[in-house]
């Protein structure tokens, strides 16, 4: 691995890597290819979720819902669901930030930083979709926030019953 980002988890690391090694061209083709995959993040059928959180914002062109399941060990797996209007560059980031994301804790997600977008889009694609590129980070750390409130309420009142 080159350049180890301590703030980041050990799988979307291993994603910064690949893309940081591809000249521009690849890194869209291979942007492309996460966005045809983004399909596999859907929520699946019979599946739990411990938070849900789905809404259409200014920043991205149609609906997207965050889907979080905890394991006792408080690892998480993120599901997504994006509207049919949801742009590829908006895909693509929630197929590798499910997959970057997978296994690590609410406070690990919490503290990645957005700096580590331009690494895999590049910084012309920064510059035309600014918002969208870091909208699904963003959905991710606050459904992860809300996780965090909700345990500390439910340790509070599990403390002074």
């Amino acid at each position: 691995m080159q350049n180890v980002d301590p703030t980041l988890p050990l799988r979307l690391q291993e994603i910064v890597d690949l893309f940081q090694n591809l000249p521009e061209e690849e890194k869209r083709e291979l942007l492309i290819a996460y966005s045809d995959r983004s399909s596999e993040c859907a929520p699946k059928e019979g599946e739990t979720y411990t938070l849900s959180d789905v809404r259409k914002d200014q920043e991205c062109t149609d609906s997207v819902g965050v889907f979080l399941k905890a394991d006792s060990e408080n690892r998480l797996l993120f599901r997504m669901s994006l509207g049919a209007h949801v742009q590829t560059l908006t895909k693509a980031m929630a197929s590798i930030l499910c997959q970057g994301l997978a296994g690590s804790t609410a406070e690990e997600v919490m503290a990645v930083p957005s700096s580590f977008v331009p690494k895999i889009v590049g910084t012309e694609l920064v510059r035309q979709r600014s918002q969208t590129v870091y909208y699904i980070l963003a959905r991710m750390k606050s459904a992860c926030r809300q996780l965090v409130a909700e345990r500390r309420r439910a340790e509070c009142v599990g403390s002074t019953s």
